[in-house]
């Protein structure tokens, strides 16, 4: 097929380069504009455009989409058979969806209609998802309400932060297009429509949605710190200071605390938080603190903490 490609993050790229492989001629590569990035600032071109540079395909970057009609006669001159979009960070006008024989194909991370958005990975580990995936899908006017086409389970590891999840679903996501097209072009994949009433929704994620909230359980804090990886983590405050919480897990401990509330047993910093709902009766649960790093200063080992700033059991986080 004629296709072109419109995407911006890391995620992306392994679509991109799959629909090369596979034979399919993308001609142009639509991306966001080049932005400042990093402490210094500096200009840095997305993950797609220097993929795209690499594999010698042309380059648009428009800053509007909507009602850019030098933008609408590139794409109509190449009379694309599909638009493949992977997170290109930008809302499709209709003309745009009308244009292609096959429409607007887009990859989504999440088994659809479940957590359509903007941060569907980060949302699925979030809530204790056990198993997410990859859905194509045909764009239409709504927010990932378009009619499904096909989908990919994968199971998530307790392991797993949105930062390794992410490349996983990147690398199914891109076979997973490769297949849809040839789908598509056989006539053996038929559109499905979502069930709408089932939906749920993966938010952008705001600075606040890293703030620890100890009346939760220690598990469901868990897993938001893997879920908020990397940004905005999973912080609280100590002595007036913010207090970042880059490695803990539930533990079983015999001591009760109330949410929020610390105790130091020789190196090691447990927390109190809410009670687990989940079981048939409801429990206290513990989050113990592994690696830290206090507002200023490095990231460091419970045990440095507790060495260096000297906690005490009955010391309070989040205020």
């Amino acid at each position: 097929m004629i296709l072109v490609f419109c995407g911006t993050p890391r995620f992306a790229v392994p679509t991109l380069e799959r629909l090369v492989e596979a034979g399919h001629s993308v001609p142009l590569v639509v991306t966001q504009p080049d932005r400042p990035r990093g402490r210094g600032m500096e200009v840095a071109v997305s993950p797609v455009k220097d993929t795209a540079i690499r594999l010698g395909i042309a380059v648009l970057q428009p800053a509007t989409i909507k009602n850019n009609t030098e933008f609408h006669d590139q794409l109509a001159a190449i009379r694309p058979d599909a638009i493949v979009v992977v997170g290109y960070g930008r809302i499709i006008p209709q003309w745009m969806i009308d244009l292609p024989r096959f429409g607007n194909l887009n990859l989504h991370a999440s088994l659809l209609p479940k957590y359509r958005g903007a941060a569907p990975i980060q949302w699925a580990i979030a809530n204790g998802e056990s198993v997410t995936g990859v859905t194509t899908m045909r764009i239409d006017a709504g927010l990932d309400t378009g009619d499904i086409l096909m989908q990919r389970e994968i199971s998530i590891d307790l392991k797993d932060t949105a930062e390794t999840l992410g490349p996983k679903l990147a690398s199914i996501g891109a076979n997973l297009m490769v297949e849809t097209l040839r789908g598509l072009e056989d006539g053996q994949v038929r559109p499905t429509p979502q069930g709408h009433s089932q939906a749920t929704l993966a938010p952008i994620l705001k600075k606040e949605d890293g703030r620890m909230d100890f009346a939760r359980s220690a598990n469901d804090l868990f897993n938001r710190l893997r879920g908020f990886q990397p940004w905005p983590g999973a912080f609280t405050i100590f002595k007036n200071k913010t207090l970042q919480v880059h490695r803990a897990q539930p533990v079983q401990h015999a001591v009760r605390l109330t949410a929020g509330q610390i105790a130091v047993e020789g190196t090691r910093l447990f927390v109190g938080c809410g009670k687990n709902k989940a079981k048939d009766k409801d429990t206290d649960t513990t989050l113990e603190l592994i690696e830290i790093q206090l507002e200023g200063k490095r990231r460091m080992t419970a045990q440095e903490f507790v060495n260096g700033y000297r906690p005490k059991s009955g010391d309070h986080l989040g205020q």
